[in-house]
């Protein structure tokens, strides 16, 4: 008995933990579908991606948090960012912030593009030196690369090399790139050969990336292969050194008053022309402490600077032209928002980024510039004035267009 009694008691036992891991299920089922629900009509948008790249020490992760205001860890020694730290950074756009004020509005969006602070590089990065694996793999997922060059002594922050050489530094980065690639156009290659043997037109494929190799060889990026526009032809083709970039020359305090009288800046500033990219300016150290600060103070630090907008700024604004982006605006009393489009895209299409309903039932766009608005001090004194346009689904919409979408579906 008191083994039927025993083998009752854990049956009963059992089915009341069956109950409980079902009705465990269940509540998380429920707690997803109320996740879930407010999102499933929601259109997702992509965001770019700038990776912060550099060799260990040169100041990535400073230069992360100032332009995040997050606070990825920065030590001083190789390897401290260990993950890539991600942060989404707002557009500066004083645009939107003069339609704030003019409206009012419950909420204002700036555009925004994503930062990955990646872990630094080291000699052999592509044969999986140091972290080289997990760099280069990161740094593949990014849309474009911002490069961090010291150009500074400090004897108090250990250089991987011993010493401070912008243009050696760069060429290391340059150059774990290109191999990367090479072994990744060398399989490209090996799979259109075989693929040509049942279809002739892979013939011209592997010839493409043939050149391309050769290109490669001889330590050159992607980036300056003109023979055949890679990008364009083979969209699928993730090459590293293929990926735009700016540099951003790191200097200290007293350099960054006068970069021009830098010899470091002037050796990127060289090497940079040569690639036909952009250089930017900046003081990791001194940006760090500029983010800290409430607006108004951070405008009196960088008037006694004796510069505009901060280094910061400017960076980010590049970054954004690199990728080839603009903002249209929309504005009203619950929002003001900036909406980052493609240079180039047309109104349905832009449309379409703030609903898929707004493409697919897409009437026409009233169109007003910012200027012309700004020129007018409201819309309605703008409507009056003729200035805002009617435009159909063939316009392309301009940087700083304020928008209107008529729409039905």
């Amino acid at each position: 008995m008191r083994c039927g009694g025993s083998f009752q008691h854990r049956k009963k036992y059992a089915d009341k933990r069956k109950d409980q891991k079902q009705q465990k299920a269940h509540n998380v089922t429920e707690v997803i579908k109320k996740v879930l629900e407010p999102l499933k009509n929601q259109e997702v948008e992509r965001i770019m991606k700038l990776g912060i790249v550099g060799l260990p020490n040169v100041g990535k992760s400073t230069l992360f948090n100032a332009i995040t205001n997050a606070s990825a860890e920065s030590a001083n020694y190789p390897f401290c960012t260990i993950d890539p730290n991600v942060g989404m950074v707002a557009v500066p756009d004083p645009r939107l912030d003069r339609l704030s004020e003019m409206y009012h509005p419950k909420k204002t969006t700036p555009a925004v593009i994503e930062f990955v602070d990646i872990a630094g590089l080291v000699k052999g990065a592509s044969r999986g030196e140091g972290l080289g694996n997990k760099f280069l793999g990161n740094i593949r997922m990014t849309d474009a690369i911002v490069h961090v060059v010291r150009c500074f002594d400090d004897d108090n922050v250990i250089h991987v090399e011993g010493s401070s050489d912008p243009v050696r530094d760069m060429d290391t980065i340059d150059l774990e790139l290109v191999m990367a690639d090479l072994e990744m156009v060398e399989r490209r290659i090996d799979k259109a050969r075989k693929a040509a043997k049942g279809d002739k037109k892979f013939l011209q494929e592997a010839a493409d990336f043939e050149g391309l190799r050769d290109w490669l060889n001889d330590g050159k990026s992607a980036r300056s292969y003109e023979a055949v526009d890679i990008g364009a032809e083979y969209p699928d083709c993730e090459l590293l050194s293929l990926k735009p970039v700016i540099y951003a020359a790191n200097l200290d305090e007293d350099g960054f008053s006068d970069p021009s009288a830098v010899p470091y800046y002037q050796q990127v500033e060289q090497r940079a022309k040569e690639q036909g990219a952009q250089v930017i300016p900046v003081c990791a150290k001194l940006e760090a402490e500029i983010a800290q600060l409430p607006g108004e103070e951070k405008q009196m630090f960088l008037d006694d600077l004796g510069v505009a907008e901060s280094g910061l700024d400017r960076l980010v604004k590049a970054s954004y032209t690199l990728l080839g982006l603009i903002s249209y605006l929309t504005s009203g009393e619950d929002e003001c928002r900036a909406w980052t489009i493609t240079r180039g895209t047309k109104a349905p299409q832009a449309a379409g980024k703030i609903h898929s309903d707004f493409e697919r039932g897409f009437i026409r766009a009233e169109v007003i510039s910012y200027d012309d608005l700004m020129a007018c001090g409201a819309m309605a004194a703008a409507r009056e004035k003729g200035l805002i346009r009617s435009e159909g689904k063939e316009y392309v919409v301009q940087d700083g267009d304020i928008i209107l979408f008529r729409f039905n579906v």
